[in-house]
């Protein structure tokens, strides 16, 4: 299993119906996609890094190894905002604001993942896929969605355990070899995939494969008071961050006030 799914089963969080997880997880992602960046996003970030480390038991290194990559994108995808192309008198050269707008869009991204993150970090797919069933989607695109997760694990161990033959080998001594190996291990992969999926089709009609794949949820209720909670976490945000961009702004009114009378 991946580490994200591990600690998905281990949260303390594990029990709860995924209805509760997915307002305040997904809710501080639309909250941080919808409020100014800040303080709005800001305060997404430290609370669903609280909720995280806190309440929903997941540890420091799991949540960093997770955020780590979202993070990459998030920052790469912000850098390209302070340069900008085709301007007059140089090819590439700064941005008017993009120092601001970069800091934006980072506060936004990295913040809207973690809510993601949290609602990840606390649910597990075979929970999720049961409820989604649940509301009515059609039970043949949960099948598919089940198949393509099992799969995941499947490819990544055989994909670990080729690398380790190779290198056994002394596949990665050169870059020559590297490149080899690289080449090998991609024709090798595709071939084990087709052959597990053949291998669990079999599998699968010979234990009578009706066309649903059925698996064990928590089968936890809907609890109201959590949902409250988390409704009133999210409203106490909202609140936070409009009295705190209406003080900032006044600060920078009065502060633009007294500028303009000390000028002539």
């Amino acid at each position: 299993m991946l580490p994200i799914d591990v600690a998905a089963h281990s949260s303390s969080w594990r029990r709860r119906h995924p209805l509760d997880k997915a307002v305040l997880g997904l809710g501080l992602t639309a909250l941080a996609l919808t409020l100014p960046p800040w303080p709005g996003s800001a305060l997404v970030l430290v609370t669903a890094l609280a909720l995280l480390l806190g309440p929903a038991g997941v540890g420091a290194r799991k949540v960093w190894r997770a955020w780590r990559v979202p993070l990459a994108f998030c920052v790469t995808g912000a850098l390209t905002l302070t340069v900008q192309v085709g301007a007059p008198g140089a090819f590439i050269s700064l941005a008017p604001h993009g120092a601001q707008h970069a800091a934006e869009v980072l506060l936004r991204s990295s913040a809207a993942s973690l809510g993601v993150l949290l609602f990840a970090f606390t649910t597990p797919v075979t929970d999720l896929l049961a409820w989604l069933l649940r509301l009515g989607v059609p039970a043949p695109v949960i099948d598919v969605a089940l198949v393509m997760y099992r799969m995941i694990f499947l490819l990544l161990a055989s994909v670990r355990s080729i690398r380790e033959a190779q290198a056994a080998r002394l596949g990665h001594t050169t870059r020559s070899a590297a490149f080899r190996s690289l080449a090998g291990l991609g024709a090798t992969a595709f071939v084990k995939a087709f052959d597990r999926a053949a291998r669990m089709q079999r599998g699968l009609a010979g234990r009578g494969y009706d066309g649903t794949l059925r698996v064990m949820a928590s089968g936890a209720p809907v609890s109201r008071r959590f949902v409250g909670l988390a409704l009133a976490l999210l409203a106490a945000l909202v609140v936070l961050t409009l009295v705190l961009d209406n003080l900032v702004r006044g600060h920078l009114a009065l502060q633009h006030l007294g500028l303009e009378r000390l000028l002539p």
